[in-house]
Order: structure tokens, then C-alpha cells, then sequence
């Protein structure tokens, strides 16, 4: 039992940082390319509590993690009417990328962070494990939402750039969308598509934050 709420204490601000962050920049994105929507409804804000869905943000992920180990769980979807967007199909693409994006983004600031641990001697063990709980759930949650099924992001992309007829029939998937997660993630069929992307995202966060890391090291 010491052992799981050590767990939960290391995984908590990372994982509330991940969430909070990544639907805040699909708000953002969303308005900068003209949907309001979000923002009037206070989805804009790096307030947490306007993130956190009770259910799927806390109760799911820690009755998952208590009874398998392993952990699943989502926030409250950004409300976007993609009909308000300038130019709708293609700014789609970028509203659901700012998402992953700002994984990337933290997963490279946790990172650094771990660096400077290093670099400056701090010895409490409970820092660095913050960190690269940081960078572990930033990159996986990165990955998993780029996977190419709506209403994930990648899903999203990939409606964006199918030519129209396509698009229509691809989108039909969204309200199935969960229960075929379910069904990838039961059959550990989503693992070949997320270690790989994980792996190359770390890849990339590790080369960009090089320069830094030979400079503190």
C-alpha cells in the first residue's frame, strides 16, 4: 500500500500537468484559428479543475491501477465546433496537433528539469522520480493520442487529410471510436503503435534538448 501511494504522489503533477496543458492548447489553438467555443465556456484557462472529468480522470485510472497495474483514463473533451474554423478541414489538423504538441513541449521540459537535478547534486530521490514520471507520461500520452483513430487527435489529422468523400466515411467511426480503444488496449494491440512513437519522441526530445544536456553535464 506505501508503495502504490508513492506511486500516486510521483505520478500526480505530471499527470495533472499533461492533462491540464493538452486540452488547454487545443482551446487556444481553436480560437487563434476562430472558434470561440471554448473559450467561452472557460475551457481556456490552465485551471485543472475546469479539465478534470471525476470519472475519467480519477476514479477510472485509480481503480485501473489499484486492480491491474495499469493505467488509463481522459479528461474532459475541449469543445470545438469545427464549422467555426477558418478554413475547417485543413485547421482541424491543427487544433487536435496543439495537443500532442504540448505533450512533446512538457515531455522536453521535464526533461531538462531532470538534467538540472543532476547537474546541481540534488540528492531527494522524490524529484527525480517527478521528473521522469514527467517525461514518461507526457510521451505517452503524446503517442497515444496520436494514433489514427477518431476521436483521438491523430484520428482527427487524418480525417483532416483524406480528400472529402473519404473523410465523411472515416469520421462515421467517432462514436465507436472508444469501444474500439477498448478493444486495442485489451488485446494489447495498441503497444506496436505507441512504444514505437514513444520511443521516437523521446528520440527527438532527447536531441533537442542536447545542447543543454552537454552544457550542465
Amino acid at each position: 500500500m506505501d508503495e502504490i501511494i508513492r506511486n500516486i504522489a510521483v505520478f500526480a503533477l505530471p499527470v495533472l500537468f499533461a492533462i491540464t496543458l493538452h486540452e488547454a492548447a487545443h482551446a487556444y489553438a481553436a480560437r487563434y484559428f476562430g472558434d470561440n467555443t471554448a473559450y467561452a465556456q472557460g475551457r481556456m484557462t490552465l485551471n485543472p479543475l475546469s479539465h478534470v472529468d471525476l470519472f475519467g480522470t480519477i476514479i477510472i485510472p485509480i481503480a485501473l491501477y489499484l486492480t491491474s497495474g495499469f493505467v488509463f483514463g481522459y479528461a474532459k473533451p475541449v469543445p470545438v465546433q469545427f464549422g467555426n474554423l477558418r478554413n475547417p478541414k485543413r485547421d482541424m489538423a491543427w487544433v487536435a496537433l496543439a495537443g500532442p504538441l504540448a505533450n512533446f513541449i512538457m515531455a522536453l521540459l521535464w526533461l531538462i528539469l531532470a538534467v538540472v537535478l543532476v547537474a546541481t547534486n540534488v540528492g531527494e530521490e522524490f524529484p527525480h522520480k517527478v521528473a521522469q514520471a514527467g517525461i514518461v507520461t507526457n510521451l505517452l500520452i503524446f503517442a497515444f493520442n496520436l494514433f489514427p483513430l477518431p476521436p483521438l487527435d491523430g484520428g482527427r489529422v487524418l480525417t483532416s487529410m483524406l480528400p472529402h468523400r473519404l473523410a465523411f466515411k472515416f469520421a462515421k467511426l467517432e462514436p465507436y471510436g472508444f469501444f474500439i480503444l477498448l478493444a486495442l488496449l485489451y488485446f494489447n494491440v495498441l503497444s506496436f503503435w505507441v512504444q514505437p512513437v514513444m520511443w521516437l519522441g523521446g528520440q527527438a526530445v532527447k536531441l533537442i534538448a542536447s545542447p543543454i544536456t552537454m552544457l550542465l553535464t
